[in-house]
């Protein structure tokens, strides 16, 4: 799974435009290209797996900003959004 295919979400078309258009700016702001994004996408799978079944066709990663409240400053910030199927029972 690619960048653009983590973009494609349901919605009318001027969300959909405007939230692809923010991720584009926000990448391109923070030097993220969709190539290292799908190589963090594959080290989180990675290291996840180990402790849980996920479903990595579900799995979605994204750079966003975030205001901070402090001093209103515009910060990236990595989103992980990880779908569960089960916990694994590793030797407790």
């Amino acid at each position: 799974m690619g960048f653009f295919d983590t973009l494609s979400s349901k919605g009318n078309s001027k969300d959909v435009a405007k939230e692809r258009l923010r991720s584009i700016l926000v990448q391109d702001r923070t030097n993220v290209y969709p190539q290292y994004l799908d190589m963090i996408k594959n080290d989180i799978v990675k290291v996840i797996s180990d402790y849980i079944e996920i479903d990595p066709d579900g799995l979605e990663i994204k750079i966003a900003n975030i205001v901070r409240s402090s001093d209103n400053a515009n910060i990236p910030e990595l989103v992980a959004n990880v779908p569960i199927k089960r916990m694994k029972n590793i030797g407790r």
